[in-house]
Order: structure tokens, then sequence, then C-alpha cells
């Protein structure tokens, strides 16, 4: 394939998957009362109620770390990560007439799911931050390049297990209603709400096992100056978002092949 060829197809697919996010913005949230502001305002409500639970709270972290930045952006996160992977169930159902259309695949639908909870997500981080730190209850992000990675390297992983998700659901209705309670149940041990340095080394040693766990160590990094973790591996989180890609992608070929567009 030539290069001129390559951008042209780049394009197409871009200009796919441009329509299918505005076809999933007036599926989901329709023009009436709000209407598209729903996709900010929904995810903001709830980090600002998880928020306000943690306002007492001293955190066990030197340096005066504020926890009310603190839950905003690892719940904030979480709720990407949980909408990207539980919403991975219907887009087959969601989307099926569309495959009639050849530049129509099934990873251009989870991608453009994928952009609007990551478009979501940023805005509201960008807000309720950017609100706390105006109230004086939050410092600007000490470090934007690595939180900015976090939030990409979630998207990522969020997106592999998703196209998992799809077609694993498809072919057993069991594995649909069990994401969404796994997801709830995963919460505590995703590290949103908790530092990798309050547990002792038995307890760490198995964490790091966790791959969201790196991830939030990451954004702790990037989001307070006084946060240092030397537990963070980028290369076994890469491994993870590379090996969920490449499994993501033969299920949902196989997964191609067997669906009735009829």
């Amino acid at each position: 394939m030539s290069a001129a060829s390559f951008r042209a197809a780049l394009r197409v697919q871009g200009n796919v998957i441009g329509a299918l996010i505005l076809r999933e913005l007036h599926t989901r949230f329709g023009r009436a009362n709000i209407g598209y502001l729903w996709l900010f305002a929904e995810p903001m409500l709830l980090a600002v109620a998880v928020a306000l639970l943690h306002t007492n709270h001293d955190l066990p972290i030197a340096g005066g770390i504020r926890p009310i930045p603190f839950a905003i952006a690892g719940y904030g996160l979480f709720i990407l990560f949980r909408s990207v992977v539980s919403r991975a169930e219907t887009v087959i159902e969601a989307n099926r007439p569309l495959l009639h259309h050849r530049p129509v695949t099934i990873p251009d639908m989870l991608i453009a799911r994928m952009v609007l909870e990551a478009v979501s997500t940023i805005v509201m981080l960008i807000v309720l931050l950017g609100g706390a730190w105006a109230l004086g209850l939050a410092d600007p992000l000490a470090r934007p390049e690595a939180f900015a990675g976090a939030v990409a390297l979630m998207c990522w992983f969020a997106f592999g297990l998703s196209m998992l998700v799809t077609s694993a659901s498809h072919q057993s209705p069991v594995v649909g209603r069990l994401v969404h309670p796994l997801l709830y149940l995963s919460m505590p041990l995703s590290g949103a709400f908790f530092a990798l340095s309050w547990f002792p080394q038995g307890v760490r040693d198995l964490l790091v096992w966790v791959p969201t766990v790196h991830i939030f160590e990451l954004l702790k990094v990037g989001q307070f100056e006084a946060f240092e973790s030397r537990w963070i591996d980028l290369p076994y989180v890469i491994g993870w978002c590379g090996g969920l890609t490449l499994l993501g992608l033969l299920g949902l070929k196989h997964l191609r092949a067997r669906i009735e567009l009829s």
C-alpha cells in the first residue's frame, strides 16, 4: 500500500469514527433537556459525591496531599475504565445495521465509545480539579505529562479489555451479566483510592500484579508534587495493554465472521 493510499484509508476510517461518535451522542443523550451535556454532567455529579465523602479524611501520605483532588482524579479515571468496558457488551446490538457498510468495523464502534468516554473524563477532570484549585482545595498538576500518560494508558487498557468483553459477551450472555458486578468489585483493588506506599511489603507484592494499580500510581505522580512511587512498572502495563489489544482483535475477527446481519 502506498503512502497516499494509507492516508486515504486513515481519512475514511476517521470519518467513520466521527460519524459513529455523533450517532452515539444522539442515541444516548438525544436533544431533550440538557442533551449532550449529560455526557459531562453525569460523571461530574458522581465524582463530586465521592469527593465530598472524602472531605474530612486524612490521607496517610507525606507532604500534605489533599483528599478532595485525590478522590476526584482517582474516581474520575475509574469512571472512564468502567464506562468503556461496561458499554462494550451492547455495542453489537446497538450498531448491527451499520455492519452492512463495509467501512464500518466493530473496532471503530468501540473506538467511538472510548473517545466519548475519554473526552467526558478529561473535561470532567479539568472542570472539577480547576474548580477545586480556584477554591483553594487543590494545587495545579505537578507533572502534567505523567497525568496525561496515565489517562492515555487507561484508555488503551480499557479499549483492549472492551474488545474481549464484546467478543465474549456475544458468545455467552452470562459474560455480559457478570461484567457490571465484576467492575464494581474491582474498584477497591484498582488503585483508584489508595497508594501502594500505604501497605506492608507482603500486601504490596500482591497489588503490583494488578495493572491498573500502576496506572493510578502514575496518575498520582502527575497530580501531586510530594507523591513518589518506586513501584510503577510501565513495561508491565504496556505489555498488558498490548496483549489485551492483540487478543481483542483476534476475538473480534472471529466474532465478525459469525455475526448474522439479516
